[in-house]
């Protein structure tokens, strides 16, 4: 068995596109392989800046022989389709074919084997098709060849069992040697198996794995910030980035001057991370130190102050640039940048980001009716000033702090900070992991957005489509089930959307209308199945409680409707649940069978108490008018758990039922009468869900 190491080294991989890149590199050689019939092992790959490297263990030295057979024609058939399946075989007479037998009679079989060939063979025509084809987002041609890479490749190392797999593609040959650090090892180096190419990398200042680059940035810029008494803030995804821009990572601390420390810390780190690919560090008290960690990509002769030296110029003049624009928005209001948002479009039929401020601000002070603790003053001028800090320079310059710059200005103007955090918060939770709205305020707002966003593009027929969804309505959607079932909010959903409705009449009558308000909430309820599936409740229980009337009051309530299906799971759990659920099952079974003759919705009626022939029908009848009595009043005091409790009583006089009573009676009249009993079974569970949906 043997070890197969590619190595392609080329200039800079961006660093977003490595992780991907290595990815495709091992499924694009092991699929090509296994199509060949060659399996290898523990296929892995590693990308620095410069080059992306693969490994497979335990490939055999030759592809496995093939031994191919080829159904001719039947014995004794016409001559022209002999010869026709000779050349088709390749071969020279019909005597090197054999004669096989099946239940059809004997026909002619060629039996072709071809030998395997040297997996390095195979490997050398792999290697150049994958290169070529290889699925990079973007790539680029240089020189005067026709090879499209990243970015222009250099040389490729090619090595299988020590040997040099021999190749060539757009005039670079395979060979067996590569490259370590451009400055601090830049000449060329033979390797013969992958732990001599990894060890000699790290002598030639490579670190190969991203993952421990990542490691020592983490563990380096960590003991930094502890020697002067601070702390990193945590930043994975700069930490991959960063572990991507370096082969020989070094971290080194700088200074941020006092004099930019009084800008907003999400503007300061803002620009770092963005911009300069710094880390972030916090005092003692968790405010934003006045410190910052660079990587550099090699090891300085003078400890790193030059590099130091540099970035701190660089950063002073970023933040420079961040400290004027703060200064600059500061002297215009909120209330007067409005004028602005008129002329800014929100989307076509939805009119400008103005109008939208103003609609979200009327559905807010409405929707402020039905979240405790939120008052219509602060919910309506927080969600008219929301969109306020759009047309700022500091938004405009960084636009992943819209909504925070606009909590910083409120409180400039003296807004108050529950005015402030409202409008800070109202796009949240921007995604599944994001944080939801701190106030109720807050929370109010945040609604109104997304409900007006979702009605809004719903009415000019920009619904998602498939995967389509280039208004980030499902996000939307889950923010809104998020929201009111993570704080527990009662909330008339059915209601929000008619305010929301309300607030578009000027743009277009008879365009938001009533298919509109059913679609969102179609949208919403399908979201809320995702969600509740996500965390483990079962699909059945959820559709089972969602195929009761949609139009009824508690259902429009997600808590509500949550509260059920969390019942419904814990009833279905216990022995009582379950053997309930299979007399309801024989019920309806029954039913099923015996309506289809009788016509459907015969045995919807009461029974008649005069035909009970035996004491189970009696006993069963009895039971049946107390279980629904007690569930509907358990259910119209929202008590689920009494709801099921009450059902669960049912479950001895239904198997007794079954036990003892014949329902098909010859008597027609007994027969009608059971069967409505039948039927009763089935309306009393349907008070809490409909359990024919629930499986088992």
């Amino acid at each position: 068995m043997s070890e197969l190491l590619l190595e392609l080294f080329s200039e800079e991989i961006p660093a977003r596109m490595q992780k991907r890149a290595g990815e495709d590199l091992v499924r694009l050689v092991t699929d090509a392989l296994k199509e060949a019939g060659v399996a290898g092992s523990n296929a892995r790959s590693f990308a620095t800046p410069r080059r992306l490297t693969l490994v497979i263990d335990g490939l055999p030295d030759k592809t496995p022989d093939v031994k191919e057979e080829r159904k001719g024609p039947k014995v004794g058939a016409p001559q022209q389709a002999i010869d026709g399946f000779l050349r088709a075989a390749g071969l020279k007479s019909i005597d090197e074919a054999t004669v096989q037998e099946d239940k059809k009679g004997a026909f002619y079989v060629a039996v072709t084997e071809k030998k395997g060939r040297d997996t390095a063979a195979l490997i050398a025509d792999i290697v150049p098709a994958v290169i070529r084809a290889f699925p990079w987002p973007k790539s680029m041609r240089w020189g005067a060849g026709s090879l499209r890479w990243v970015r222009p490749l250099h040389s490729v190392l090619c090595i299988l069992d020590s040997k040099v797999v021999p190749f060539e593609i757009d005039g670079i040959k395979s060979g067996n040697t590569t490259r370590g650090h451009r400055f601090m090892a830049p000449d060329a180096f033979a390797v013969k198996d992958f732990a001599d190419y990894e060890m000699k990398l790290l002598d030639a200042r490579v670190v190969l794995d991203p993952a421990k680059r990542a490691h020592f940035i983490h563990a380096g810029a960590k003991a930094l910030a502890e020697a002067e008494g601070l702390t990193l803030v945590e930043d994975e995804a700069l930490l991959h980035e960063v572990a991507g821009l370096v082969e020989w990572p070094v971290p080194l601390i700088g200074r941020i001057d006092d004099e930019f420390m009084s800008v907003p810390q999400e503007v300061l780190t803002s620009t770092m991370r963005a911009n300069q690919k710094y880390f972030a560090l916090h005092d003692k008290a968790g405010k934003l130190a006045n410190r910052f960690i660079v990587v550099a990509n090699l090891e300085a002769e003078d400890g790193g102050k030059a590099i130091v030296n540099g970035n701190e110029r660089v950063l002073r003049a970023r933040f420079a640039d961040a400290r004027f624009l703060w200064d600059q928005d500061r002297k215009v209001r909120l209330e007067d940048r409005l004028s602005k948002l008129a002329d800014v479009k929100f989307y076509e039929g939805l009119g400008s980001v103005k109008d939208k401020a103003l609609r979200i601000g009327q559905l807010a002070a409405r929707l402020s009716e039905m979240v405790p603790d939120a008052d219509i003053m602060i919910a309506l001028s927080a969600a008219n000033l929301a969109k306020a800090d759009l047309v700022s320079g500091m938004v405009y310059e960084f636009p992943e702090l819209q909504g925070l710059m606009g909590y910083y200005f409120a409180r400039t103007d003296g807004l108050g900070e529950e005015t402030a955090k409202a409008i800070r918060d109202h796009y949240k939770p921007v995604g599944p992991g994001d944080s939801l709205p701190e106030t109720h305020n807050g929370l109010v707002v945040a609604l109104a957005d997304k409900l007006d966003t979702l009605v809004g593009f719903f009415g000019v027929g920009e619904a998602p489509t498939g995967s389509r969804d280039p208004f980030a309505l499902r996000r939307a959607a889950l923010g809104i089930v998020r929201i009111l079932l993570e704080r527990k909010v009662r909330f008339r959903l059915r209601r929000a959307l008619d305010d929301a409705n309300v607030q578009f009449g000027s743009w277009g009558p008879g365009q938001f209308g009533s298919v509109t308000h059913d679609a969102v909430f179609t949208f919403i309820i399908e979201r809320l199945k995702v969600y509740l599936r996500d965390r483990g409740a079962r699909h059945d229980l959820v559709d089972a409680v969602f195929s009761l009337d949609m139009n009824s009051r508690p259902l429009d309530d997600l808590v509500l409707i949550v509260n059920r299906v969390e019942a419904l799971s814990e009833f279905l759990n216990t022995e009582d649940g379950k053997n309930l659920l299979a007399g309801y099952k024989r019920a309806t079974n029954i039913l099923r069978i015996e309506e289809k003759k009788d016509g459907e919705g015969a045995f919807d009626a009461a029974p008649d108490a005069s035909l009970f022939a035996q004491d189970e029908e009696k006993s069963l009848a009895a039971a049946i008018a107390a279980a629904t009595k007690d569930a509907k009043a358990a259910v119209a005091r929202e008590d689920f758990a009494a709801a099921m409790s009450a059902l669960a009583k049912l479950r001895a006089p239904v198997d007794a039922f079954f036990d003892k009573v014949t329902v098909n009676a010859d008597d027609a009249g007994v027969r009608a009468n059971r069967l409505k009993l039948l039927a009763q079974i089935r309306s009393a569970l349907h008070e809490v869900a409909d359990f024919s949906k629930v499986e088992g």
